[in-house]
C-alpha cells in the first residue's frame, strides 16, 4: 500500500508496509483532466504516469530540508484507500513487454548512451553562468540509468537496464525555451506510454540527434559573438 499526494497536477505516493518505509519509498503521478461538468465547471482527473521514487539523502536546513531523489520505474495506481490527512492507495509495476532480441537491444542501448555522452560534450562548451556545474540534465539522467539500484524491493518494480536508458534522453538541453520544454514534457509522458523498449530507444535516439543539431547550431552562434 501506498500514500499519495500531488504536483504538475502531480500526486505522490510512499509504501506504508515497512519494507517501503525503510528505505524511503514513494510514488511520483500525474493528473490528467478527463472531464468537465457543464452546470458546475468542476474538473475530474485521472492519475497517470506513475514512477516510485526512492529518498536517496535528506540533508537538515535551518528552514526545511534539500532532498534528493531518483526515479526507480513506472507504477500503475490501482485503488485509493484514504485521501485524509494523506492519499493513500495500492500500486502494481508496469514494465516493458520482454524483448527477445537481446543483442539488436544491446547495440542500440550503445547507440544511445554515445549520442548522449556526445550531446553531452557540446552541451558543456556553451556559456553559462560561473556558478554552473559543468554538468547537464542528460548527463545526469544517463548516470542515473547506468547506476544499479540498491533497494530492497519486489524485482518486478526496477525497470531493466535498457529501460531506464530509453527514459535518459527525455531532458532539457541548456537554454531551453518555454515551447521547448513544453514539447519535451509530451514527449515524456508519451514515453510513458510505451512499452517497447526498442521503440522508445529510437524516439530517444532521434530527439538526442535533434538536441545535438540545436546545440551545435547555438555553439556556432556563441563563436561568432565572441569573434
Amino acid at each position: 500500500m501506498v500514500f499519495l499526494s500531488p504536483a504538475f497536477p502531480l500526486l505522490m505516493l510512499s509504501y506504508s508496509s515497512s519494507l517501503f518505509r525503510k528505505n524511503k519509498l514513494f510514488v511520483h503521478f500525474v493528473l490528467d483532466p478527463v472531464a468537465v461538468s457543464d452546470s458546475s465547471r468542476e474538473i475530474s482527473f485521472a492519475a497517470r504516469h506513475a514512477c516510485l521514487i526512492l529518498i536517496e539523502n535528506v540533508e537538515r536546513l535551518e528552514v526545511g530540508a534539500l532532498v534528493t531523489i531518483r526515479g526507480i520505474g513506472r507504477v500503475k495506481i490501482i485503488e485509493l484507500l484514504q485521501t485524509d490527512p494523506y492519499l493513500r492507495g495500492t500500486i502494481s509495476p508496469v514494465r516493458d513487454d520482454i524483448v527477445q532480441n537481446d543483442s539488436g537491444l544491446s547495440t542500440k542501448v550503445m547507440d544511445v548512451k554515445d549520442v548522449l555522452r556526445n550531446l553531452n560534450s557540446l552541451e558543456i562548451k556553451l556559456k553559462a553562468p560561473k556558478e554552473a556545474l559543468l554538468q547537464t540534465h542528460i548527463l545526469n539522467s544517463l548516470t542515473w540509468a547506468e547506476k544499479g539500484i540498491y533497494v530492497d524491493i519486489d524485482e518486478h518494480f526496477v525497470p531493466s537496464l535498457a529501460e531506464r536508458v530509453s527514459f535518459a534522453a527525455f531532458q532539457p538541453i541548456s537554454g531551453s525555451t518555454k515551447s521547448e520544454l513544453q514539447s519535451l514534457q509530451l514527449k515524456k509522458l508519451e514515453a510513458m506510454d510505451i512499452k517497447n523498449t526498442f521503440e522508445r530507444l529510437d524516439r530517444s535516439l532521434e530527439l538526442s540527434k535533434a538536441n545535438i543539431s540545436t546545440v551545435a547550431a547555438k555553439l556556432a552562434i556563441q563563436s561568432v559573438e565572441i569573434q
